[in-house]
């Protein structure tokens, strides 16, 4: 990127907070709740360390975080019809070929553009997760694109004003196909701030996987622009204690904040409770990184899982099923 790096890291090791909502956790979303610790799970809406307390290890695989921003607002559902099972435990992995413009690989521009890695393909793969985990299917089997490795984030919403469900993801590098998985389920079974979700929350869903790249340690709190880089921030709190949390790309921009509110979001996040001054601010370690995001809608899922059914001759039972409106 051309800029002077102070710090030397990649930020991928670290945990942070990222989303918010609910509790004290590592997230990367607005407040509501806090993140942030020394290296723990994080989720979108904020919290401590995996485990809940301030600077607790990180878990097995890397420390999970939050990365997206709290929504408020009462679901609304939508009216869909018959689920098709998905490849769950047979068929080609989780996905086939491009049924529509929707499957189409993003970023493929022309001459001189990098094409994009993420794809709606692997939100195909994460429904396809937890929709067998939710019926009892055999999990599906590993899908086709590429399983490089990528610190990544599963978020999930509900309704029609995508109200955050759980969102959790790693700043260390997985390979796309267990990382997936893992952070699949996890982000909709395991965040501390909501109950572990349920079938019948399966119509109303949006996924999106966010791909973290272009990690950069930089000199200034304010090296940072909103809307194109998600952040993470190391400081000392008020007991000596080293805290961590973090912002997905998009949440300041969704938030309507500026540097600062961004910032004091995030301390307060970590877990920061003392007068926030401009002196305290310029200690901040920071790193920003950029990310690939892409969403995709249950009912979208559902078109592609038809197209993939009837291409493919694959059958299973349909499990139970009930209508929402």
């Amino acid at each position: 990127m051309g800029r002077k790096r102070c710090v030397g890291g990649d930020g991928s090791k670290m945990a942070a907070g990222c989303c918010g909502v609910k509790k004290q956790k590592l997230s990367s979303s607005p407040p509501s709740g806090s993140a942030g610790s020394g290296g723990g799970g994080s989720h979108c809406g904020g919290a401590a360390a995996a485990g809940g307390e301030p600077g607790a290890l990180p878990p097995p695989g890397g420390p999970r975080l939050n990365g997206l921003g709290g929504l408020a607002g009462g679901a609304a559902g939508c009216t869909l019809s018959p689920p098709l099972p998905p490849s769950c435990g047979g068929g080609p992995a989780g996905v086939s070929p491009p049924a529509s413009s929707l499957l189409a690989s993003p970023g493929s521009g022309g001459p001189g553009c990098r094409k994009m890695v993420v794809s709606a393909e692997m939100c195909c793969f994460c429904f396809d997760v937890l929709y067998c985990h939710l019926y009892g299917y055999q999990p599906p089997r590993s899908p086709r694109f590429t399983n490089d490795p990528y610190p990544l984030f599963v978020t999930w919403k509900i309704g029609r004003d995508k109200r955050l469900r759980g969102c959790i993801g790693t700043f260390s590098a997985m390979n796309l196909h267990s990382g997936l998985r893992e952070y699949t389920l996890t982000s909709a079974l395991k965040d501390s701030r909501f109950p572990p979700m349920t079938r019948d929350e399966l119509p109303r869903l949006f996924c999106s996987v966010s791909l973290l790249t272009n990690f950069e340690d930089v000199c200034d709190y304010m090296d940072w622009e909103v809307g194109v880089h998600g952040i993470r921030i190391e400081f000392i709190n008020e007991k000596g204690s080293k805290r961590t949390a973090t912002y997905l790309p998009e949440v300041a921009k969704e938030q309507g904040w500026d540097h600062i509110q961004t910032i004091d979001s995030l301390l307060r996040k970590g877990g920061y409770k003392a007068p926030i001054t401009n002196e305290f601010r310029k200690t901040i370690k920071l790193t920003r990184y950029r990310s690939e995001k892409m969403t995709m809608s249950y009912t979208e899922y559902l078109a592609h899982r038809q197209h993939h059914h009837f291409q493919n001759g694959i059958g299973h039972p349909l499990p139970p099923y009930n209508h929402y409106s």
